[in-house]
């Protein structure tokens, strides 16, 4: 399988030559006609994708997948939608989903301001998470972030009013960078208190990244705003 996008300048992701393992491979064999949506369909009826109505969670960058098939699980009454570009990390995902029998989740395997602006429809989403982005720490990159002004209003124009976007980062610079934006971005309030960072909601797993991070004395921020018009 390889990723879906329109051609564009600047990206916020380098597509790393990653081998696919054979049980990711089998993965997309089994699994992807269940979980697997994609790009060039338009935008998406959610209730029909699922086939119920339920509270609505986009998760764009999900890495190798674990956080979110944890809260898929963990969450049964919510349906999940995972964005990513890197083939092995869906194919876990999709294996571990397969696995569990989990029927809240699907995939795109599609670039993340592709989907937001083709596939999801307005005003759907009651979460929309961003954890551990690609921070591009060297200031000759900070364009690259996908955290932008313009990348704030799309994830508003497809929360649900009183939907939260909720960012999560290790690089103590970019939780003040995207503080910066969102605390200055129409149509937002911060959940915590104005320029103040959240405590991790319970909801959020905690990675075994984040937890050597912690040993090791290194910070985590995160950043909850909810949509207010």
């Amino acid at each position: 399988m390889k990723p879906e996008y329109k051609k564009k300048s600047i990206r916020s992701y380098v597509i790393r030559a990653g081998r696919m393992t054979d049980g990711q491979k089998n993965a997309f064999d089994r699994w992807w006609p269940m979980y697997g949506l994609s790009l060039f369909d338009g935008v998406i009826d959610p209730t029909a994708i699922f086939g119920r109505e339920a509270p609505l969670v986009v998760e764009v960058g999900f890495g190798m997948g674990d956080s979110l098939y944890a809260m898929a699980a963990a969450e049964p009454d919510k349906n999940f939608i995972g964005i990513e570009v890197h083939p092995p990390g869906v194919g876990r995902l999709i294996s571990l989903a397969g696995g569990d029998k989990l029927t809240n989740l699907r995939v795109y395997l599609a670039d993340a301001v592709d989907v937001m602006t083709d596939c999801i429809p307005l005003n759907h989403v009651d979460r929309f998470q961003l954890f551990f982005p690609d921070p591009w720490h060297k200031k000759k990159h900070n364009k690259r972030r996908i955290l932008q002004p313009e990348f704030a209003q799309q994830i508003r124009r497809v929360l649900k009013e009183g939907g939260c976007f909720h960012m999560a980062t290790d690089w103590e610079n970019y939780a003040d960078h995207s503080m910066e934006i969102l605390s200055i971005a129409e149509g937002y309030t911060n959940a915590a208190s104005q320029y103040c960072f959240a405590e991790r909601p319970g909801y959020r797993p905690k990675t075994k990244f984040e937890s050597r991070g912690e040993r090791l004395g290194h910070g985590v921020w995160d950043i909850v705003f909810a949509k207010t018009e």
